[in-house]
């Protein structure tokens, strides 16, 4: 009882440090009634000097009328995020998004690796009346109440999804009286912050990592204009690699494994958790200098055109070897492909595959588009996708979480989506809406019942066909399991070529030569 009475008056604020100090105190010494009287009259004088004597916009502050805030009363931007200033010394953690939990750390922070801990020393107080009633409290007593603060967190983004959450390494994160001695001494001394989050969860899905770790990295550490440290937990090298040319454009500095590292590393300012605003996206009003999801885009071509214009170069010097002579800027080939707006399909395999893909190829050909069949695997290099799409007018593809190289595309340029049965509700949340944000030209279409291979699976009649959403509200592996899992698409072109005729349009301004009907 006496620990937890005393860590919520430590979180209100410095100033009642002293109160509590005299409450243990009072409890280990029993002073007579003069000495209590004495203290409490030095306590309430400490408290409420700073206030008495403070510069005039304090005073006119106590003065003024109407709803006062708790807290700190200086400049504060009544529109920030919760945790948005904090003192030196202090450990401040934003629980309120129902995405996320993240915690800011400023003062003498130290990470401790092999306790999943990272350590807040405050400053040795300046006030004589803290120390001297500090001093009359005995080492067993000091050491008993050394923790001002003790926090937990899995700095994760679906802390709404408690199942995935269970796998995350949770962090301690824990605040210190220096004056007690400092018991984790530096190895290594950072001049710039640290953010440190995990790549655990989900990684593994391209959605995810973009979702739940790229961009909320981009959301909370952009302000920091490459002048900070990453630090992740459920470290995965394979991870740092894949996005090794985004991170560089978010950070100058090495990349470190938390839990990996066994060195204390310090910092006088720590971010553990992300923000994340919505599915794929960037919420201009929620960041400081406004930046959106086609800031983020912005930064993808800065972090992969080095990468691709050695690839041009790659492919330049075989075309030399190979003594042909074809130039980019002339040549009847490229003359002949520019006139064509190009359209690339993302293709599959299993699951959700375009069982007619090649007649898809031979019908988008025809209507005059140049096309390109995309099949990225997991270890294919982003840099090349992204400047297969970072070229292409037109992107053709299934439901998925492949769907999310949409990101890679121009703003301007056309996303068609082919969205099977049972898929209606997540194709819209987490890739028509998102597109349209960046400014892409969305189109989707929604397969008719005898376009699905459950067609041939159930009964005409059957609620999997005429009622997905009968089976979808049941919850997540309704729909994984029917509609996810075992379920591929056979496009009727005809009605397809409908939509087709729509993206030619929107991108060249002319009716293609072949509309089918």
């Amino acid at each position: 009882m006496v620990h937890h009475h005393r860590y919520n008056l430590l979180k209100k604020g410095g100033d009642e440090e002293a109160g509590t100090l005299l409450f243990l105190y009072y409890r280990r010494r029993r002073p007579n009634l003069l000495s209590v009287l004495f203290l409490s009259l030095l306590s309430c004088t400490f408290i409420l000097a700073p206030h008495l004597f403070s510069a005039s916009s304090s005073l006119s502050h106590l003065c003024s009328f109407g709803v006062q805030n708790e807290g700190f009363v200086g400049n504060i931007d009544v529109n920030a995020p919760l945790c948005s200033s904090i003192p030196n010394g202090r450990i401040c953690c934003d629980r309120s998004h129902f995405r996320s939990d993240i915690c800011f750390m400023k003062g003498d922070v130290r990470t401790h690796s092999p306790s999943s801990s990272v350590f807040l020393y405050s400053s040795k107080s300046n006030n004589g009346f803290i120390s001297y009633v500090s001093s009359m409290i005995d080492d067993g007593e000091q050491e008993e109440h050394d923790e001002l603060q003790h926090e937990k967190i899995k700095p994760y983004t679906r802390k709404w999804e408690p199942s995935i959450m269970d796998t995350i390494d949770e962090l301690d994160l824990i605040s210190k009286r220096a004056n007690l001695g400092v018991h984790h001494p530096c190895d290594v001394i950072h001049n710039v912050p640290a953010v440190i989050f995990s790549t655990g969860g989900y990684t593994g899905n391209l959605y995810h990592e973009f979702n739940d770790g790229i961009m909320p990295l981009y959301i909370t550490s952009q302000h920091f204009n490459k002048k900070v440290v990453f630090f992740i937990l459920d470290y995965r090298n394979w991870w740092v690699i894949k996005y090794g040319d985004i991170i560089s454009h978010l950070s100058d500095h090495p990349v470190i494994d938390f839990i990996g590292d066994n060195r204390t590393h310090c910092f006088t300012e720590a971010i553990i958790g992300l923000r994340i605003h919505d599915e794929l996206t960037v919420d201009s009003s929620l960041m400081r200098s406004n930046e959106s999801i086609v800031d983020f885009r912005n930064l993808l071509d800065r972090a992969y055109w080095p990468r691709i214009r050695g690839l041009i170069q790659e492919e330049e010097q075989e075309t030399v070897d190979k003594k042909m002579s074809i130039s980019p800027t002339s040549g009847s080939v490229f003359d002949y492909q520019a006139r064509k707006p190009k359209l690339v399909i993302l293709s599959r395999n299993g699951s959700r595959a375009i069982m007619n893909e090649n007649s898809l190829v031979k019908t988008s050909e025809e209507m005059g588009f140049q096309v390109q069949v995309l099949r990225p695997e997991r270890t294919t290099e982003l840099a090349k996708i992204y400047r297969s799409l970072n070229s292409s007018d037109v992107m053709l593809g299934v439901h998925g979480a492949a769907m999310t190289h949409f990101l890679f595309m121009k703003p301007g340029s056309v996303l068609i989506q082919v969205i099977p049965l049972g898929t209606d509700w997540a194709a819209e949340t987490y890739y028509g809406e998102p597109a349209r944000k960046l400014g892409l030209k969305y189109i989707g279409y929604k397969i008719k019942d005898r376009e699905s291979s459950l067609f041939d699976e159930y009964d005409k009649d059957d609620p999997v066909l005429r009622n997905p959403s009968s089976f979808t509200k049941k919850g997540w592996e309704y729909t994984k399991k029917i509609y996810l899992e075992d379920q591929t698409v056979r496009l009727e072109l005809r009605r397809f070529g409908k939509r087709l005729a729509r993206a030619y349009y929107c991108i060249t301004g002319i009716h293609p030569q072949s509309s089918l009907e």
